[in-house]
């Protein structure tokens, strides 16, 4: 026999009793089915409790009951072979509405079930006690109830009666249980489902895969875009990549797989119709705490307009870069022919030149094809340096610090201030000698970048009387279209100018 927990006995722990409620029958059926009983029929816990019911009450029939729409059911049971009985006999709808103990002595003698078949009949009941069992919303589910053949001439004991009220609470506490473990699993399958319908419903493929690489979950947009069924291990993922992608993709994720780390990719996927997209494969390994198995979660977006629409714009780019080039060379030719006719102007023609040359070097850091575009400016200022080289080819400008990154908006003021400085510096400085040379320092600072121009070993220098066109032409550069700020100074040994310029407006 199952014994019952001392603690659920307990007279001094028994919990307060809800207040029972006048309750709509249709409103209290609902209650009733919310509880999904059946599987509790024959539950070890309730069978426990009637069966020391019965001893307590020292009856030989003990039950636990449901009035439902049509029926009694019994969930549990004691000295009754029987599962249920109709609704409209059972001696405990005289319970409902009741907080309280319903005792009949003799049933004959009660004008309430005096004709009831089960009374009447060869069930031949004469004794009946039935405990409410109410629910935490006041509504009467049914009862714990003795049931005896003899009349009785002493009602129960005040320790029976509380004892049944300790053990229907007992009986309710397990049916609330079920209910609450019923709801709990609704409200994870609600969840569930849910996230099931937003992972289905974002545009990327979403999967995860377990600790040992097996991949347990793919959402519906697999199928969609492949037609196929999706892959369960690495290796299967072979079919779906392109030939020329497949071998660097796939040792990508296996020495992301085995570090633990994020992993992202570029590759092309293979459609359904047998074409291939450009997708971004994208995963992160996730530990729900500390010790727990990582998981995989992962995405593929569909990057293939996007890719499409960047190749064509770099083809674009490319064109106008060629074109711009053809300018270049066709100013500068119309330069030389025009200073072939005037040489008056052969000095304005060959600075002019010079200039437009230091353009199209830097221009040469900037266009599309260049290697190291967009973190070039240490190579494009050396660049524009190489004309100045002394007889055995050493730089004679000479460039330290960081190759920070510049943008095509950037690389042209910065060529024209140090084609300016550099052209000067040929001219009146240390350039102008065939010992002197010049240090250009690149430093950052924060969210700036500083650029400090020295010269060594030139002339002695003063500041110029006057602004001229370099000093004009820095302040344009560097204050009107990089945002900077600049200084110079004159010491005997040579000049020195410091560009201090932010590093957003470097980059973009």
């Amino acid at each position: 026999m199952h014994r019952l927990n001392t603690q659920d006995l307990s007279l001094k722990g028994a919990l307060p009793e809800p207040s029972p409620l006048e309750i709509e029958e249709s409103e209290r059926l609902a209650i009733v089915r919310s509880f999904q009983s059946d599987a509790l029929e024959d539950d070890a816990e309730l069978q426990a409790i009637v069966e020391f019911a019965a001893k307590l009450c020292d009856a030989p029939v003990s039950l636990v009951t449901l009035l439902e729409a049509d029926r009694q059911r019994f969930l549990a049971r004691e000295g009754l072979e029987e599962r249920e009985t109709p609704r409209d006999i059972a001696f405990c709808s005289l319970t409902l509405g009741q907080g309280e103990l319903l005792e009949i002595q003799d049933a004959t003698a009660d004008p309430r079930v005096a004709n009831n078949p089960l009374v009447t009949g060869e069930k031949h009941v004469r004794y009946y006690a039935g405990q409410p069992l109410l629910s935490s919303e006041g509504a009467s589910l049914g009862t714990l109830c003795v049931l005896d053949t003899e009349v009785r001439d002493q009602p129960l004991s005040d320790l029976q009666r509380e004892g049944l009220a300790v053990l229907a609470q007992a009986a309710m506490r397990r049916l609330s249980a079920r209910r609450e473990n019923l709801q709990s699993k609704r409200t994870i399958a609600e969840r569930e489902d849910r996230l099931r319908r937003m992972i289905d419903g974002v545009p990327a493929i979403a999967w995860s895969a377990d600790a040992e690489g097996n991949f347990d979950y793919f959402n519906s947009r697999w199928e969609e875009a492949t037609g196929q069924s999706p892959p369960k291990v690495a290796d299967d993922w072979r079919p779906f990549v392109h030939p020329d992608d497949a071998e660097a993709a796939l040792a990508a994720w296996g020495e992301s797989f085995r570090n633990g780390e994020e992993f992202e990719v570029e590759y092309r996927l293979k459609q359904a119709d047998g074409s291939w997209i450009w997708v971004l494969s994208m995963a992160v390994p996730v530990a729900e705490r500390d010790g727990d198995a990582v998981r995989w979660f992962g995405t593929l977006t569909d990057i293939d307009e996007t890719r499409n629409a960047l190749n064509e714009r770099d083809l674009l780019a490319r064109e106008l870069s060629h074109r711009i080039k053809n300018i270049f060379a066709v100013v500068t030719g119309l330069i030389a022919l025009k200073s072939r006719r005037a040489p008056e102007s052969a000095d304005f023609a060959v600075e002019l030149t010079d200039l437009l040359r230091a353009l199209g070097r830097a221009h040469e850091f900037v266009q599309p094809d260049a290697l190291g575009a967009q973190e070039c400016l240490k190579q494009m200022l050396e660049a524009l340096f190489t004309p100045y080289q002394n007889a055995d080819g050493e730089a004679r400008v000479r460039v330290a610090g960081p190759n920070v990154e510049t943008s095509q908006r950037a690389a042209t003021p910065f060529a024209l201030v140090f084609h300016e400085l550099a052209t000067n510096s040929a001219k009146y400085g240390a350039l102008s000698n065939d010992t002197g040379h010049i240090t250009l320092d690149i430093h950052e600072s924060g969210d700036d970048l500083t650029l400090t121009w020295t010269e060594h070993g030139g002339p002695p220098v003063e500041e110029p009387p006057e602004t001229g066109f370099g000093s004009r032409l820095v302040e344009m550069s560097i204050t009107g279209q990089l945002q900077g700020t600049w200084q110079r100074r004159f010491p005997p040994e040579g000049m020195v100018m410091t560009l201090t310029v932010p590093k957003a407006a470097i980059a973009r």
